[in-house]
């Protein structure tokens, strides 16, 4: 609960006036997907190309925050909400920062998933599903999670004894199946540039 005694403070630089200061409209690509499914790779390849582009971005990237900010929380189901709620404040602020923002994170469940959208506002959230098969994702097994899961040495792993929720009308559907991740970023960049650009266009 919060304290009655904490009020917000508004400053005197909007949200508005600190994307004009970049060139970009600040939104929140939300990356969700089963793990190996390529939302890391894909991130920091969207990243990168944003940069390229001139415009200020950020990944908050699944493994990356539980080293710190989340490093206290597990993967119940409990835990992983407040994971993603943590991420979306996050994101949230950034945002009003003015910088874009990429997240890539299993987010499993479609009601933190809305929880997310709701915290940082639908205007701003671009939810894209990474929809590499199961069987994919286990045949690059890169960090040998899933072999561990189907051997009963990993709890709540998604996919194997813990569901994926898949979105049901996200913003775009993506495939790194037979797909080189520069065409896959180009595809991502085709759907996100009428966003990151309004403001520019205004300035």
């Amino acid at each position: 609960m919060k304290p009655e005694n904490i009020v917000w403070q508004d400053g005197h630089v909007s949200r508005e006036e600190r994307g004009r200061l970049f060139g970009q409209s600040p939104t929140t690509i939300w990356m969700t997907g089963l793990s190996g499914a390529g939302k890391s790779t894909l991130a920091f390849a969207l990243e990168a190309r944003l940069l390229a582009m001139g415009h200020a971005c950020f990944v908050l990237d699944g493994d990356n925050v539980r080293h710190g900010l989340n490093r206290d929380l597990g993967f119940s189901p409990e835990d992983r909400c407040e994971n993603i709620r943590r991420v979306a404040e996050v994101a949230r602020l950034m945002n009003e920062a003015g910088l874009i923002v990429i997240t890539s994170f299993i987010s499993p469940y479609r009601e933190d998933r809305l929880q997310a959208n709701q915290i940082i506002g639908p205007a701003a959230f671009l939810e894209v599903h990474v929809a590499t098969s199961l069987k994919t994702c286990e045949q690059r097994d890169i960090k040998g999670l899933y072999k561990r899961a189907r051997a009963g040495e990993v709890r709540d792993f998604t996919g194997i004894n813990s569901p994926y929720e898949p979105p049901q009308s996200p913003a775009l559907t993506v495939d790194t199946e037979g797909r080189h991740i520069s065409e896959t970023v180009e595809h991502i960049l085709e759907v996100l540039q009428p966003r990151i650009n309004c403001h520019a266009s205004n300035s």
